[in-house]
C-alpha cells in the first residue's frame, strides 16, 4: 500500500483495479467519474467516493481532476486511532458510492492537501480526524435526477442539425460515458434513442398540425431525406405521412359531427 495520504492527478486514461484496503478518494478539483462495483458516481469539489476492501472500482476524467486520496491500514490502526468512532467509520467503509462534505469537513481536506503529507504526524492525525469526522454522516448522498424537461428543449431547438451525446453531456456537465449510462438508468432507453423518438414526435405533430411538405418537415426534424423520415414513421407507427394525416383528417371531421 503507499502512504497513507497522497495527492493524485487523473487524466482520461481510465483506472480499473482492485485492492486489499479500503480507499476514499476526495475530490479537490476537476470531475472524475468514478464507478465501484458497478455503481457510478462523479467526484468533483466537496464530495468524495468510497471504495471498499477488494471493491473493483475503475475511473477516468476527460478534462483532469485532482483528488486527495486516503488509503485506510486495516482494522488494528482503525480501532486504536478512532477508538469510539470504529464500527460508524468501519460501517462507512463498507459502504461504496459518493459521499457530500459538509464545509468544515471541505476545510479539512484542502487543508491537508496543502500540508507536507510525507510528514508522519500530519498524515496519520490528519486521515483519523478526516474518519472521525465523516463516520457520523456515512449516509449516502442521494444523486439529482438529470434535467429532462431542458434536455428536449435543448434537443427541440437543434433537432434539424446532428444530435450526439457529447452534445447533451455537456448540459449535465458529465461526461458522455456518464451520461449514457445515467440516462440508460432513469428512463429506460439510450440518450440517442431518446433523440430518435423526440424528433419522431414533433415530425408527427406539424404533419398533423401544419400544411407543409413531407419533405420540409423532416429537414426540420434532422432527417436527411423524405424516404428517411416516412421509413422511420412506418417502423415506428406503422403510418406513412400521407396516411398519418389522412387518420388525422378523419379524426377532426368525426369530432365535427
Amino acid at each position: 500500500m503507499s502512504q497513507l495520504l497522497s495527492l493524485r492527478h487523473y487524466h482520461h486514461e481510465q483506472i480499473a483495479h482492485s485492492h486489499d484496503h479500503a480507499q476514499l478518494v476526495f475530490g479537490l478539483s476537476g470531475r472524475l467519474d468514478f464507478e465501484v462495483d458497478g455503481r457510478g458516481c462523479e467526484i468533483a469539489s466537496a464530495s468524495l467516493a468510497v471504495v471498499p476492501t477488494d471493491a473493483h472500482h475503475a475511473c477516468a476524467s476527460p478534462l483532469g481532476s485532482r483528488c486527495l486520496v486516503l488509503d485506510v491500514p486495516r482494522d488494528g490502526w482503525l480501532q486504536q486511532r478512532l477508538g469510539g468512532h470504529f464500527d460508524a467509520s468501519r460501517r462507512l467503509l463498507e459502504t461504496p458510492g459518493r459521499r457530500q462534505l459538509s464545509p468544515a469537513q471541505s476545510q479539512l481536506v484542502n487543508w491537508l492537501a496543502a500540508s507536507p503529507l510525507d510528514d508522519a504526524v500530519i498524515a496519520q492525525q490528519g486521515a483519523a480526524l478526516l474518519l472521525a469526522s465523516l463516520s457520523g454522516s456515512h449516509a449516502p448522498a442521494v444523486a439529482p435526477g438529470l434535467p429532462l424537461a431542458r434536455l428536449d428543449a435543448h434537443i427541440d431547438q437543434h433537432c434539424a442539425h446532428p444530435l450526439q451525446v457529447a452534445d447533451l453531456a455537456r448540459l449535465c456537465d458529465l461526461s458522455a460515458a456518464r451520461f449514457h449510462a445515467r440516462f440508460l438508468a432513469e428512463t429506460g432507453h439510450t440518450p440517442m434513442e431518446h433523440v430518435r423518438q423526440r424528433r419522431l414526435q414533433l415530425g408527427r405533430e406539424l404533419l398533423i398540425n401544419s400544411g407543409l411538405a413531407v419533405g420540409e418537415i423532416a429537414a426540420r426534424v434532422g432527417y436527411a431525406s423524405q424516404s428517411a423520415f416516412t421509413a422511420a414513421l412506418v417502423r415506428e407507427l406503422g403510418l406513412t405521412p400521407r396516411e398519418l394525416r389522412r387518420q388525422a383528417r378523419e379524426a377532426r371531421d368525426n369530432c365535427r359531427e
